[in-house]
């Protein structure tokens, strides 16, 4: 594994008095897709909460770069270069495709003209947001809704970009387009940390995985190794 672009360590959160994760180790390296799987109720998407800073850590530390964002606001994470692509794409209603790329990119300051052609940039991943521009965007189907979600998580110019779920809902045809587009995603240099209930789909896309089990790491390492691990065939791929 190449030196990580993010770490956590030791990491504990949860709601109110209610814990849900404890002492969560992971390093993403840079350049690469990482993936954390688990079942329903995990602590999966709670952790991806922790990281970008929605839901408070009690516990541990958490690195990007090698700075502390353990403590950092929403926005603060944001700005650091991390994108949360989050569980059920959370697009606004009555706002077109086209605006709800141009929110990703509201901690920017360039001129319009750039922010454009990172609209076009997008568009050329997905061409069919192209086609839908004007379209309300909660009015597209699950996949296309997902590819807007990612296209403007990738308006923020993240370094990685987290996505919770990407094939939830989905048919299989419009998850092989998503994971196509995630390949090319990360050509580009840009890191993916995803979470995935579908572990076929997730060790197919990535290099490196986590295992959550009842809000704690339970198996880690190259998702080729994972899949001739007995434990993690049959709970998981059901042979």
């Amino acid at each position: 594994m190449s030196d990580p672009l993010f770490s956590v360590r030791g990491l504990a959160s949860g709601y109110g008095d209610v814990q849900i994760l404890w002492d969560i180790d992971i390093d993403v390296p840079e350049g690469e897709i990482t993936c954390i799987v688990g079942s329903n109720g995990a602590g999966k998407t709670t952790l991806l909460n922790t990281i970008a800073g929605l839901v408070p850590a009690t516990a541990g530390q958490i690195l990007f770069q090698g700075t502390d964002i353990t403590r950092a606001k929403p926005h603060e994470v944001l700005g650091a270069g991390i994108a949360l692509v989050p569980e059920g794409r959370r697009l606004f209603k009555g706002l077109s495709v086209r605006d709800n790329l141009l929110l990703g990119a509201y901690l920017r300051r360039e001129p319009a003209k750039v922010i454009e052609q990172e609209i076009d940039f997008i568009c050329s991943i997905f061409p069919i947001l192209k086609e839908r521009h004007n379209q309300d965007a909660t009015t597209l189907s699950g996949g296309e809704q997902q590819m807007c979600a990612i296209g403007r998580g990738i308006m923020s110019r993240p370094k990685l970009l987290m996505i919770d779920e990407l094939s939830l809902g989905l048919a299989p045809r419009a998850v092989d387009r998503l994971c196509d587009a995630l390949t090319e995603i990360n050509k580009l240099g840009i890191s993916v940390l995803l979470v995935e209930q579908d572990v076929m789909t997730a060790f197919d896309l990535a290099e490196h995985a986590f295992v959550v089990e009842t809000g704690r790491i339970r198996i880690s390492g190259r998702t080729d190794d994972l899949s001739d691990n007995a434990d993690i065939r049959q709970a998981y791929f059901g042979f």
